[in-house]
């Protein structure tokens, strides 16, 4: 069909108006909606066999065979409903393809909760005829609205970024415009279809036109809830920082045992690669230097593995950092940005680390300087590269997500036992204690004040919320 499209599709959820407006859509000439043609449940609408000749059986062999057939067979522009829960295996040929129209229909996620709890009460879904209505209260519930909403919008925004990403637009259509022609007509010009009724009719009738105090058995109890429900979003963490990948690399095996760990930088990695040699008998060196072909290997070769990862306070990380990195002036230091937060952001710091005017004091202040630049550093709000070796843990763990997470995730203060259980389920006999670690910690808890802790919790909300970190334990540093 000549046009900007060949078929289209209605983004939509269960009671948003999604029947309404495909009966509306097939009023018009040179319009077939084919229902929710990818419903795992049926094809198009219950107890129908087939769409354009192509049944249910071969929809699931091959659901672009059906995507095909509304392309080319519909007589006009052709077109289906999509739920959020309808087969998954089209969705990103759907989303990619701007010869596909996109609308989407949206209702106000109140509404459409309660009339989905009648319906599924009642067991009534459409009404054409009003004596045939079933009444039903819905109860409401806080939990069960918020994963509703939940879900809604999750699928609105995944919709949103690959529009976003390819470049294409949607006709956003909402539940109370359905009734306006002028829209509707709006909508037919947008897919290339100018010919429109001068008003649309439907058998369909609103099944619950009460207002929604009559609807819901505990309304009260609703507006109360509601009244706490943070619709914006308004007590998120924002988060300015970069994406991270797997850093697959970084990971290392044994030789001997199928323990895998998937190192933070500037946490106790070099004391739990020593500790992974001891346990491989300290004959032998680790397996590392993987890619993710490698490492899938490895995986398939390992079964039964474990996977484990160790967290750190975030004040302790992020004044291991600084130690090793930054007041570091040799191997493994980072002269540059040294001399940039010297420079640009009042880092003051001596030439030589061991100098001795360089006393408890000039440490407190200096690495209170550096979690002040690590709040603006991790905001975006710096030119100096977010460095894995401070970049938050959530951040981290994040990135191993896009490939593999640990089975076992470890802090610190517990890696003393933890490891040796890990061991130990591996069918490990002997079991080598843990090295001591450097004395980062211990410098730490000579300068600690609540004023540094008030610094990191500022630069990193995220993993002491997330990770659920307390004030850093002076008296038992890790």
């Amino acid at each position: 069909m000549a046009g900007p499209f060949d078929h289209f599709v209605v983004f939509a959820e269960m009671r948003t108006g999604s029947n309404l407006l495909e009966d509306y859509l097939n009023q018009i000439d040179g319009i077939a909606c084919h229902g929710e043609a990818f419903n795992p449940n049926f094809i198009g609408y219950p107890n129908r066999d087939d769409i354009l000749g192509v049944t249910q059986r071969q929809r699931e062999d091959n659901p672009e065979r059906l995507l095909r057939a509304i392309k080319s067979k519909s007589a006009g522009l052709g077109g289906f409903r999509y739920f959020h829960d309808h087969d998954p295996r089209v969705l990103s040929a759907i989303l990619a393809d701007p010869r596909c129209a996109k609308i989407v229909l949206t209702r106000n996620p109140v509404d459409s909760y309660v009339s989905l709890k009648i319906a599924r009460a009642t067991d009534q879904w459409k009404l054409t005829n009003v004596t045939n209505r079933k009444a039903a209260q819905a109860h409401f519930d806080l939990h069960e609205f918020e994963r509703h909403v939940g879900t809604m919008q999750s699928f609105q925004l995944e919709i949103m970024r690959a529009l976003q990403v390819t470049g294409q637009t949607a006709f956003y259509i909402g539940y109370d415009d359905l009734h306006d022609t002028e829209i509707l007509s709006g909508l037919a010009g947008w897919l290339g279809v100018p010919t429109v009724p001068d008003a649309f009719q439907s058998n369909l009738k609103p099944q619950n036109p009460e207002p929604l105090s009559d609807k819901v058995a505990n309304f009260d109890r609703m507006v109360a809830a509601l009244s706490a429900f943070d619709r914006f979003d308004l007590t998120r963490t924002p988060n300015f920082e970069p994406r991270r990948g797997p850093v697959v690399p970084a990971y290392v095996a044994c030789a001997r045992h199928p323990l895998l760990f998937m190192p933070v930088r500037s946490g106790p990695g070099s004391q739990v690669v020593t500790w992974m040699k001891a346990l491989d008998g300290g004959t032998s060196e680790l397996v590392g230097d993987f890619n993710q072909k490698s490492l899938r290997g490895w995986m398939q070769n390992n079964p039964g593995h474990r996977r484990f990862t160790v967290v750190r306070h975030p004040l302790a990380r992020a004044h291991a950092a600084f130690c090793d990195r930054i007041l570091n002036t040799g191997p493994g230091s980072f002269a540059k940005i040294r001399q940039q937060l010297i420079r640009f952001h009042g880092l003051n710091l001596p030439d030589d680390p061991t100098d001795p005017g360089y006393d408890i004091h000039a440490h407190r202040e200096a690495f209170a300087t550096f979690l002040t630049f690590l709040k603006s550093n991790l905001n975006g709000q710096t030119s100096i590269r977010v460095d894995a070796h401070w970049a938050s843990q959530v951040a981290c763990l994040q990135g191993m997500a896009d490939f593999c997470l640990p089975d076992h995730l470890i802090r610190e203060e517990d890696v003393g036992e933890a490891l040796p259980q890990l061991a130990t389920s591996l069918g490990i006999s002997q079991v080598p204690p843990l090295p001591a670690g450097t004395d980062h910690q211990t410098r730490l808890a000579a300068i600690y004040e609540p004023r540094l802790e008030r610094l990191c919790r500022d630069a990193y909300p995220r993993d002491y919320m997330m990770l659920g970190f307390s004030d850093f334990d002076t008296k038992n540093p890790a």
